[in-house]
């Protein structure tokens, strides 16, 4: 497949040597990835961290089982963002989920087998619609992916941010009785989930991006303003690699609308 071009290259997102170890702490903020071992593996995430996404994901499945997670955060980050073909985006959306099942049963203990699991069939679900993803019972494999990566890492603050976005969209789209009964739903646990994923990971925009569109859908047009703020915040957040700066890009597109 022909693979879009990320369309922001800075060269401030390549971190060669042994600059990805020195500012890894400040890229994985969110994830909670450990710096890898394998040289290999720390190029893969090279190639991701610059926007040369095609070639994390190849670099990535090269090195096998510790390299799927670059390999499906690479895949689920372009997919996203980038790939305009719904049938592709698809594709490499469950493709990456496919993969996180395969290290749920192989590797229980990688924090990120769960997350990047969830996260992958949440971006599915979206691409599908989510209620149509609900009635397929994709909610409940989501939930409990992110639940077990909480339960691995409390300080995931990626999967604060993803679960808190979960709660948002099933009540958006069932409303909160419904949503509460049927899913375990709830708004209070949305925007609790959502404001310790920021106060975690600060310098977040996509944090400040799901938080402000949890809030609309949780809340509706009261929480306008303070979510606007967070857009806002959002677009003026400065970005270290290429997905931070599709989420300020994002950010500021919603704002010029």
């Amino acid at each position: 497949m022909a693979w879009t071009t990320f369309p922001y290259r800075e060269t401030s997102y390549a971190y060669p040597g042994k600059a990805l170890e020195k500012n890894w702490q400040r890229l994985h903020g969110g994830d909670c990835e450990p710096f890898p071992a394998d040289t290999q593996v720390q190029e893969a995430w090279r190639h991701y961290h610059a926007g040369d996404f095609a070639l994390a994901v190849e670099a990535g499945l090269a090195c096998g089982l510790s390299g799927y997670n670059v390999a499906n955060k690479a895949a689920v980050v372009y997919a996203s963002y980038l790939e305009t073909d719904d049938a592709v985006k698809r594709r490499l959306l469950l493709e990456a989920a496919q993969r996180g099942e395969e290290q749920q049963h192989r590797t229980p203990e990688d924090v990120n087998g769960w997350y990047l699991h969830a996260f992958a069939l949440g971006r599915y679900s979206q691409s599908i619609s989510v209620a149509k993803a609900l009635a397929e019972g994709l909610g409940g494999k989501i939930k409990h992916s992110l639940n077990k990566t909480l339960e691995l890492a409390p300080r995931h603050a990626d999967a604060r941010v993803a679960l808190g976005a979960y709660h948002a969209e099933v009540i958006d789209k069932v409303g909160a009785l419904v949503g509460g009964l049927t899913y375990g739903a709830k708004k209070d646990t949305g925007k609790d989930l959502l404001e310790s994923a920021l106060q975690l990971n600060p310098e977040s925009a996509i944090a400040r991006i799901e938080y402000a569109n949890a809030l609309v859908m949780m809340f509706g047009r009261s929480k306008m303003k303070e979510a606007e703020r967070l857009y806002q915040e959002a677009a003026a957040c400065q970005p270290m690699d290429a997905m931070e700066r599709l989420d300020v890009e994002a950010a500021k597109a919603e704002l010029a609308e």
